[in-house]
């Protein structure tokens, strides 16, 4: 028999409106299941105990509401997600006292829904990072073994999820931040397409490239999240105002005939590890034996995704971070004589290694003389990257490939060198400039390693719904990875 915390969200949803559990009892469980997890895997930057079961009383006394589709269930949201009147640190030391006084177009959705937050998910500094090894405040373990990295950004999101802390997160997703941790843990993450989830209310990294997107134990669950913070918002002028589908009557497929399924050869080539291989290998057989007919398919400029994203990227993340100066709000030195000393020591004692390297990077790309060469060009060679995608839609109506080339690697392995680092998103970066959406959901334990291997669903614009139709029936058939072996 499971415990009560290992229930998928749709599970304790029933038994909420049904009556068999009080929200009181559901909450328990999950701070209950955060005390005894949280030592080892440091998932959380804060919990919001007290606050989460006031609500829950709250809730109980007026009675299950079947209007709202997450009434009663206790999520987690990563820690650059502005909630009003709660520490909102984007994983940095130069934001350890801010508290917003507005709720993130996604958290009020989620609030508006029913849902009850209980914490702020640990990152890599402003999303900076691919391990969660860059916060300034810890770094988050694996759930699977407490040697490994849970991936990054949304690290921590992804191991609370899989440690069962909550039913549910919210992470973001820059070049790969949502999938891949949700590769490394054995979670169900989504990157929406850019547009169909307002980014109001999140703290900026790279803003042509963000977006926010749920993770979770099942596509079912991951589907419901979705359902409730997609849509238009007037305040986010980068929101599309596109209908939203109904992401729960996709999950009714009960077979893939007639789909046919892009498999881009540069996902399949050179550099990627031979067990994550022969798991990708395996479920994409089976989408075969499902009734998918298989498509190579070819994306040429995807060797030049890296170096564009980290331009790009980069060069966006030394204009946003600009107004962090040690001025208006956030960390300020105490040792400095001026303004411009306020400058310098403020963002130098305040922001960590890495932000700083991307920073200066960044700054670099931009500086008169290196624009047109750098900046411009990689602008040039995104929109050849998106061509890339859209030709090969034209093709088939998913794309299917590894999430991440390796499983989990051990902490503190590629600290030292950067430039590694930022290979694992080898897989993930491309999408990010193309905007289209990317789901990951596990496919089963590395041979060797007994790690987690994701699957990577890439999909038309704003056409999440056929990404969890053809996600839903391959978990359905795909066995089940088990409770995490590192709790």
């Amino acid at each position: 028999m499971s415990f009560l915390y290992e229930k998928s969200l749709s599970e304790i949803r029933s038994q909420l409106l049904a009556k068999e559990l009080t929200v009181t009892e559901v909450v328990e469980a999950c701070l209950k299941r955060i005390e005894e997890t949280e030592p080892s895997i440091q998932a959380l930057i804060s919990v919001q105990a007290e606050e989460a079961l006031e609500q829950a009383r709250a809730m109980d006394e007026a009675g299950p509401d079947e209007s709202k589709p997450l009434w009663g269930i206790p999520l987690t949201v990563k820690d650059l997600l502005c909630t009003k009147g709660t520490k909102t640190t984007c994983g940095s030391k130069i934001l350890e006292n801010f508290e917003p006084f507005y709720d993130a177009f996604a958290i009020a959705k989620l609030k508006e829904a029913g849902a009850i937050l209980i914490g702020k998910a640990n990152m890599d500094e402003f999303a900076m990072g691919s391990s969660t090894e860059n916060s300034a405040y810890k770094a988050t373990k694996n759930p699977w073994d407490l040697n490994k990295v849970p991936g990054g950004s949304s690290g921590g999101s992804a191991a609370s999820v899989t440690a069962s802390q909550a039913f549910g997160t919210l992470g973001t997703d820059t070049g790969g931040s949502i999938r891949q941790p949700a590769s490394l843990c054995g979670c169900v993450g989504i990157k929406p397409t850019y547009g169909r989830v307002s980014r109001r209310g999140m703290v900026a990294y790279g803003s042509s490239l963000d977006q926010i997107g749920p993770m979770t134990r099942s596509v079912e669950d991951n589907a419901r999240m979705l359902q409730v913070i997609a849509g238009h918002d007037e305040r986010d002028s980068t929101s599309v105002d596109v209908p939203v589908d109904d992401y729960l009557a996709a999950l009714n497929r009960e077979d893939l005939k007639g789909l046919k399924v892009g498999l881009p050869k540069e996902f399949w080539a050179e550099g990627l590890d031979g067990e994550v291989e022969a798991a990708c290998r395996a479920a994409v057989a089976k989408l075969e034996e499902l009734g998918a007919e298989l498509v190579e398919v070819e994306l040429p400029h995807s060797s030049y995704a890296i170096a564009t994203y980290y331009i790009i990227a980069m060069a966006e993340a030394s204009s946003n971070l600009a107004r962090f100066d040690g001025v208006r709000y956030g960390y300020r030195s105490d040792n400095a004589q001026d303004l411009l000393d306020i400058y310098v020591k403020s963002r130098s004692e305040g922001f960590g290694d890495e932000v700083q390297r991307r920073i200066m990077l960044g700054t670099y790309v931009l500086s008169s003389g290196y624009y047109d060469a750098y900046y411009k060009k990689a602008a040039q060679v995104r929109r050849l990257i998106r061509e890339d995608y859209l030709k090969a839609l034209e093709q088939c109506d998913v794309l299917v490939g590894p999430a991440s080339p390796v499983t989990a690697w051990n902490v503190g392995e590629l600290t030292s060198d950067p430039l590694k680092m930022y290979l694992m998103d080898i897989y993930t970066i491309s999408l990010n400039l193309a905007g289209l959406p990317g789901l990951s959901l596990p496919v089963g334990l590395g041979a060797d390693s007994k790690m987690p291997v994701g699957l990577q669903l890439l999909g038309k614009e704003f056409d999440e719904a056929t990404l969890y139709s053809v996600a839903s029936l391959l978990e359905k058939n795909t066995e089940k990875l088990g409770t995490p072996a590192g709790l």
